[in-house]
């Protein structure tokens, strides 16, 4: 498996790409990532959203009609993609796939399972291919996704990072901005962030 990473738009958010056996994932197609994911694709299978903020799905529609392919989105996000919650002129998408909580897929031989961590946005998610995890804007390095805009729940935030400590495993973490870690890593610092919310 590789993995692509290019930082895209104003708020620098990590558009990625994961090539596996001739395929590929497009996870967070943000502002302007469309025509990097155009130089780096030759058989996509599907785009997976984290979550619904502009950031992260505004190149969602143009790829999906460009590429004929589905997108996979929270189920509680949903309304991000449709109605521009934040008057951004977000261009609006619609999900073919609607992902409801901890939900294992098959994407033609992958395996891409999702794990609910609400807080963030009431959808939030982490995507796990493989041995890495792709976080949004869940879990950063060294620091976890803001809880005080509209539709963040910090009650929400302090359950979802109890249910990421429970991880027994160690992943590479491929957030949403900045920088990759590690599962590991991070459970040692959760604990101060969960009290500091």
């Amino acid at each position: 498996m590789d993995i692509l990473q290019k930082p895209c738009g104003a708020y620098m958010t990590n558009c990625y790409i994961v090539k596996i056996d001739g395929k590929e994932l497009i996870i967070d197609p943000g502002i302007d990532a469309t025509s990097w994911v155009k130089q780096n694709v030759k058989n996509p299978l599907a785009i997976l959203n984290t979550h619904g903020h502009f950031d992260h799905v505004w190149s969602n529609q143009e790829l999906k009609e460009f590429y004929d392919i589905p997108i996979y989105t929270p189920k509680d996000d949903i309304f991000m993609l449709e109605s521009d919650p934040f008057s951004q002129g977000t261009p609006s998408s619609q999900a073919d796939f609607i992902v409801k909580g901890d939900e294992l897929f098959d994407i033609q031989g992958i395996k891409v399972q999702y794990y609910f961590f609400p807080g963030h946005t009431p959808g939030c998610s982490c995507v796990l291919i493989e041995n890495s995890l792709f976080s949004g804007d869940f879990i950063f390095k060294n620091s976890i996704g803001r809880v005080d805009f509209p539709f963040s729940s910090p009650e929400d935030m302090k359950k979802s990072i109890d249910k990421f400590l429970d991880f027994k495993e160690d992943f590479d973490i491929y957030p949403g901005h900045g920088e990759k870690t590690t599962v590991f890593e991070e459970q040692q610092t959760l604990p101060a962030w969960k009290n500091y919310i």
